[in-house]
């Protein structure tokens, strides 16, 4: 089972095209994510919107 550290922990991700492009690098330093941001033209840095659980079906008896 892996570590659960990083579920509460801020992402950063470098986004092309004036946040309208793909997603080119994410990281939780946010230096570091604005440091790559520099080497794209027109790229910015936003925080990663943070996932929700999926939502499972509960199961029922067969009838």
């Amino acid at each position: 089972m892996g570590c659960s550290c990083a579920k509460k922990r801020q992402q950063y991700e470098v986004v092309a095209d004036g946040g309208k492009g793909k997603v080119l690098y994410s990281s939780p330093s946010k230096p570091t994510s604005e440091a790559v941001s520099r080497r794209y033209a027109g790229s910015i840095v936003r925080e990663k919107a943070k996932e929700e659980a999926p939502v499972t079906k509960e199961k029922t008896a067969p009838q």
